[in-house]
């Protein structure tokens, strides 16, 4: 009699595992657009260190710090032209990277700023950084994968990691949006 509801659990666990295992995994990349293809929905971003991820945009992407009035233009997409400097946040299926959320940096987009890590929560949502400037940096953390990432910062050795910090303010507070080991 147990042969047949032990097989039902066993094969439920099966299912919920299978599940869990493709939950998507956002992952983000900094650098510069190098291309800019509007018909296939696509940005081509190079990394400091020579990658190039095309990453698709869907329809649920979200792009931040990019003007709708560069929308028209022909070298354009969402506002993000060739040349942009950009943090944009994917999730990978086989070799199709698909953007979740891009992010321009710069004047009218994300600030930036370099520092050492000198406090996170232990929840991650919360991040000091002390700039060279000497000032302390309070940052808010967006997202899941972000505070992920703080929390990781703020492990061991990492408590006093030299970082870069991508943030937007709003409401007197900064947020952070992604974190760049130096």
């Amino acid at each position: 009699m147990l042969k047949f509801p032990l097989r039902i659990l066993i094969l439920a666990c099966f299912l919920i595992l299978t599940a869990r295992a493709d939950e998507d995994v956002v992952t983000a990349v900094h650098g510069t657009v190098t291309k800019v293809d509007a018909a296939a929905k696509t940005i081509a971003v190079k990394t400091k260190d020579g990658t190039e991820h095309t990453l698709h945009f869907a329809e649920k992407t979200t792009v931040h710090g990019a003007h709708a009035t560069a929308a028209g233009a022909k070298d354009t997409f969402h506002g993000i032209t060739e040349g942009s400097e950009v943090v944009a946040h994917y999730t990978a299926k086989g070799a199709e990277e698909t953007a979740v959320e891009v992010d321009k940096v710069g004047k009218d987009g994300m600030h930036a700023v370099e520092g050492t890590v000198t406090h996170v929560s232990e929840d991650g949502k919360i991040v000091v950084v002390k700039a060279a400037d000497g000032t302390d940096h309070t940052f808010h953390v967006a997202g899941h994968d972000t505070a992920s990432a703080a929390k990781d910062i703020g492990k061991g050795a990492d408590k006093s990691a030299k970082v870069t910090v991508y943030y937007t303010e709003g409401a007197g507070k900064k947020v952070a949006h992604f974190f760049e080991k130096l």
